[in-house]
């Protein structure tokens, strides 16, 4: 134990380090407010581009998902996690799907995409999932995934709402190159 010579404790040189770093980390990730003596301008950029690889990393967990979104993937995941500390990919994916359900503006892909998580594993927001022993249904959005003895089967897709051709809507599937004469 190191002391001064009268017995007293002397101040610790990193006292008040870990405050300081758990406040930029705050800010960074979790929406807080800027420490003392940290630009603006390079924090949000930085918290942007840790937004950014937040968003590509959920995308890996969550394809369709972010299909589903498709261009308005970032700025929704984005707005969605702004002020959200990550939980990890999976379980932010899982949140933000939810969410997006309860808002009604979950995409018919990844409403499929949620049934079948739901089926799959157990996920009370809190824990992370875990897999089902028992047979379970998961219902999102009109899809219907059924899990029995670990194997999962979508038995029901999800409504798509059917557009007119030539809606100015972008093919990604390409299917156009699929048709015949």
């Amino acid at each position: 134990m190191t002391g001064a010579p009268d017995g007293d404790a002397a101040p610790a040189p990193r006292a008040g380090l870990a405050e300081r770093q758990a406040e930029l980390v705050a800010a960074l990730v979790a929406g807080g407010e800027p420490p003392t003596g940290f630009a603006p301008g390079p924090l949000a950029a930085t918290r942007a581009a840790l937004l950014g690889k937040r968003a590509g990393e959920v995308a890996r967990h969550w394809p369709l998902l972010a299909a589903g979104l498709g261009a308005g993937w970032s700025k929704t995941f984005a707005d969605w996690a702004a002020r959200r500390p990550t939980a990890g990919s999976l379980r932010d994916g899982w949140d933000l799907a939810r969410a997006l359900r309860d808002q009604q503006a979950l995409p018919p892909v990844a409403a499929e995409e949620l049934a079948v998580r739901e089926a799959r594993l157990r996920y009370d927001g809190l824990r992370a999932p875990r897999p089902r022993r028992a047979p379970a249904v998961g219902r999102v959005g009109g899809a219907v995934a059924v899990q029995v003895a670990g194997r999962v089967r979508l038995l029901r897709p999800a409504p798509r709402v059917s557009t007119p051709a030539g809606d100015a809507v972008p093919d990604a599937a390409r299917s156009e190159s699929w048709t015949s004469d």
